[in-house]
Protein backbone atom coordinates (compact mmCIF):
# COMPACT_ATOMS: atom_id res chain seq x y z
CA UNK A 1 0.00 0.00 0.00
CA UNK A 2 1.73 3.31 -0.61
CA UNK A 3 2.10 5.99 1.96
CA UNK A 4 -0.82 8.00 0.90
CA UNK A 5 -3.24 5.53 0.59
CA UNK A 6 -2.39 4.86 4.33
CA UNK A 7 -2.14 8.12 5.49
CA UNK A 8 -5.93 8.55 4.32
CA UNK A 9 -7.00 5.35 5.57
CA UNK A 10 -5.58 6.25 8.80
CA UNK A 11 -7.27 9.60 8.66
CA UNK A 12 -10.82 8.54 7.82
CA UNK A 13 -10.55 5.94 10.56
CA UNK A 14 -9.75 8.42 13.03
CA UNK A 15 -12.79 10.26 12.31
CA UNK A 16 -15.65 8.78 13.93
CA UNK A 17 -12.95 8.72 16.92
CA UNK A 18 -13.44 12.68 17.18
CA UNK A 19 -16.87 12.93 16.63
CA UNK A 20 -17.42 10.57 19.31
CA UNK A 21 -15.70 12.58 21.71
CA UNK A 22 -17.64 15.62 20.99
CA UNK A 23 -20.99 13.59 21.88
CA UNK A 24 -19.12 12.45 24.85
CA UNK A 25 -18.99 16.34 26.44
CA UNK A 26 -21.93 17.50 28.73
CA UNK A 27 -20.98 21.02 29.44
CA UNK A 28 -17.68 23.20 28.53
CA UNK A 29 -16.61 26.45 30.60
CA UNK A 30 -14.37 29.03 29.33
CA UNK A 31 -13.96 31.96 31.96
CA UNK A 32 -15.05 32.58 35.09
CA UNK A 33 -15.92 35.03 37.51
CA UNK A 34 -15.03 35.19 41.66
CA UNK A 35 -17.20 35.75 43.84
CA UNK A 36 -18.64 38.78 45.16
CA UNK A 37 -20.70 38.29 47.93
CA UNK A 38 -23.38 40.51 47.92
CA UNK A 39 -25.91 40.14 45.26
CA UNK A 40 -27.97 43.05 46.32
CA UNK A 41 -28.33 46.10 49.59
CA UNK A 42 -31.31 47.97 49.82
CA UNK A 43 -32.83 50.54 51.91
CA UNK A 44 -31.81 53.47 53.84
CA UNK A 45 -28.14 53.42 55.47
CA UNK A 46 -27.96 52.70 59.38
CA UNK A 47 -26.15 55.30 61.40
CA UNK A 48 -22.69 53.30 60.87
CA UNK A 49 -23.14 53.42 56.63
CA UNK A 50 -24.12 49.53 56.90
CA UNK A 51 -27.32 48.82 55.48
CA UNK A 52 -30.64 47.27 57.11
CA UNK A 53 -30.93 44.81 53.71
CA UNK A 54 -28.15 42.67 52.41
CA UNK A 55 -28.98 39.85 49.93
CA UNK A 56 -26.07 37.49 49.88
CA UNK A 57 -25.32 35.96 46.37
CA UNK A 58 -26.05 32.40 46.55
CA UNK A 59 -26.43 30.20 43.58
CA UNK A 60 -28.94 27.24 43.15
CA UNK A 61 -28.05 27.08 47.41
CA UNK A 62 -24.72 27.04 47.46
CA UNK A 63 -23.38 29.95 49.74
CA UNK A 64 -20.69 32.47 48.71
CA UNK A 65 -17.61 33.63 50.30
CA UNK A 66 -17.45 36.07 52.74
CA UNK A 67 -14.67 38.05 50.97
CA UNK A 68 -14.49 39.19 46.55
CA UNK A 69 -12.37 36.99 45.03
CA UNK A 70 -11.31 36.91 41.71
CA UNK A 71 -10.00 34.97 39.04
CA UNK A 72 -7.47 35.17 35.96
CA UNK A 73 -8.38 32.34 34.16
CA UNK A 74 -10.43 29.19 33.58
CA UNK A 75 -11.63 26.29 31.50
CA UNK A 76 -13.13 23.27 32.42
CA UNK A 77 -14.87 20.74 30.30
CA UNK A 78 -17.22 17.40 31.86
CA UNK A 79 -18.30 14.82 30.16
CA UNK A 80 -21.68 12.33 30.25
CA UNK A 81 -20.05 9.98 31.88
CA UNK A 82 -19.08 12.77 35.18
CA UNK A 83 -15.37 12.69 33.83
CA UNK A 84 -14.43 16.51 34.99
CA UNK A 85 -10.87 18.29 33.42
CA UNK A 86 -10.53 21.97 34.80
CA UNK A 87 -8.01 23.98 34.89
CA UNK A 88 -8.16 27.85 36.59
CA UNK A 89 -5.60 30.23 37.21
CA UNK A 90 -4.92 32.79 40.10
CA UNK A 91 -8.06 32.47 41.87
CA UNK A 92 -7.17 35.07 44.99
CA UNK A 93 -8.77 37.32 47.30
CA UNK A 94 -9.94 40.30 45.66
CA UNK A 95 -10.21 42.57 49.11
CA UNK A 96 -9.81 42.90 52.73
CA UNK A 97 -6.14 42.67 54.43
CA UNK A 98 -5.15 39.43 52.22
CA UNK A 99 -5.70 40.71 48.93
CA UNK A 100 -3.85 38.99 46.23
CA UNK A 101 -3.09 35.88 48.20
CA UNK A 102 -5.30 32.55 48.75
CA UNK A 103 -5.70 33.48 52.79
CA UNK A 104 -6.17 30.27 54.38
CA UNK A 105 -7.79 28.17 51.53
CA UNK A 106 -5.47 25.59 50.84
CA UNK A 107 -7.98 23.04 48.55
CA UNK A 108 -10.88 23.28 46.51
CA UNK A 109 -13.04 21.29 44.10
CA UNK A 110 -15.07 21.93 40.89
CA UNK A 111 -18.80 21.48 41.59
CA UNK A 112 -21.40 21.03 38.71
CA UNK A 113 -25.26 21.69 39.51
CA UNK A 114 -27.54 20.97 36.67
CA UNK A 115 -31.06 21.90 38.02
CA UNK A 116 -32.53 25.06 37.90
CA UNK A 117 -35.15 25.13 40.64
CA UNK A 118 -34.54 23.80 43.87
CA UNK A 119 -33.97 20.68 44.77
CA UNK A 120 -30.49 20.73 43.74
CA UNK A 121 -28.31 18.14 43.51
CA UNK A 122 -24.32 18.79 44.21
CA UNK A 123 -21.52 16.80 41.90
CA UNK A 124 -18.62 17.26 43.10
CA UNK A 125 -14.95 16.46 42.17
CA UNK A 126 -12.24 15.35 45.16
CA UNK A 127 -10.72 18.12 46.72
CA UNK A 128 -7.50 20.06 44.89
CA UNK A 129 -4.62 22.06 46.26
CA UNK A 130 -4.98 25.78 45.63
CA UNK A 131 -1.76 27.01 44.74
CA UNK A 132 -0.08 30.13 46.72
CA UNK A 133 -0.68 31.85 43.26
CA UNK A 134 -4.18 30.46 43.11
CA UNK A 135 -3.75 27.56 40.47
CA UNK A 136 -5.67 25.16 40.49
CA UNK A 137 -6.53 21.63 38.40
CA UNK A 138 -9.04 19.02 38.93
CA UNK A 139 -9.07 15.82 36.99
CA UNK A 140 -11.60 13.75 38.26
CA UNK A 141 -15.17 11.79 38.91
CA UNK A 142 -17.51 14.05 39.75
CA UNK A 143 -19.93 12.73 42.55
CA UNK A 144 -22.88 11.34 42.23
CA UNK A 145 -22.25 11.32 38.08
CA UNK A 146 -24.64 13.66 36.49
CA UNK A 147 -28.10 13.09 34.66
CA UNK A 148 -27.82 12.59 30.64
CA UNK A 149 -28.64 16.07 29.58
CA UNK A 150 -27.79 19.13 31.77
CA UNK A 151 -29.33 22.27 29.64
CA UNK A 152 -28.63 25.04 32.36
CA UNK A 153 -24.84 23.92 33.33
CA UNK A 154 -23.36 26.19 36.74
CA UNK A 155 -19.96 25.38 37.36
CA UNK A 156 -18.64 26.43 41.00
CA UNK A 157 -15.36 26.38 42.57
CA UNK A 158 -15.30 25.57 46.43
CA UNK A 159 -13.41 24.88 49.42
CA UNK A 160 -13.72 21.87 51.79
CA UNK A 161 -16.28 23.86 53.69
CA UNK A 162 -18.79 24.41 50.41
CA UNK A 163 -19.05 27.90 49.77
CA UNK A 164 -18.04 29.24 46.04
CA UNK A 165 -15.48 31.50 45.56
CA UNK A 166 -15.79 31.31 41.74
CA UNK A 167 -18.40 30.37 38.56
CA UNK A 168 -17.39 28.77 35.26
CA UNK A 169 -18.77 30.79 32.15
CA UNK A 170 -20.78 28.49 30.07
CA UNK A 171 -19.19 28.01 26.39
CA UNK A 172 -21.07 29.25 24.02
CA UNK A 173 -20.64 28.20 20.61
CA UNK A 174 -17.36 27.98 18.87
Amino acid sequence: MKPVCVLMFSLVALLPVSAMADDDTLAEFKGAVGVHPVSNVSGTPNADGSFPNVTRNVVRSVNPAGQIWVIGRFNATVTVDGQIKADGRGLLLGGGNSVGTRATVATVRATLICETVAPFTLRDSDLVALEVNGDFRVDGQLSPWPPAECSSPVLLIRNAGGTWFAAGFPKQGD
